[in-house]
């Protein structure tokens, strides 16, 4: 299992998160900001959990986001 970790408020709307894990985020209509999909908040961040299939998606993902918003850990 892996654990995501983002920061949605300071997120830019580039959309290189959804480019590299589409089933795990989107662009939210509203804003413009990328929503990662089945998160909770939790103060300032939105956590999911995965399953280990989807480390290199959201791997690609943290890597190509411009302002490192994105954290994964292994659980």
């Amino acid at each position: 299992m892996i654990r995501i970790i983002y920061q949605r408020e300071k997120c830019i709307g580039c959309n290189a998160c959804t480019e590299a894990s589409k089933f795990r985020w989107r662009l939210s209509r509203k804003d413009g900001k990328s929503i990662l999909i089945d998160s909770i908040k939790k103060r300032n961040f939105h956590i999911a959990i995965a399953g280990d299939d989807e480390w290199e998606a959201n791997k690609t993902a943290a890597e190509n986001c411009p302002v490192k918003i994105i954290k994964l850990e292994k659980v």
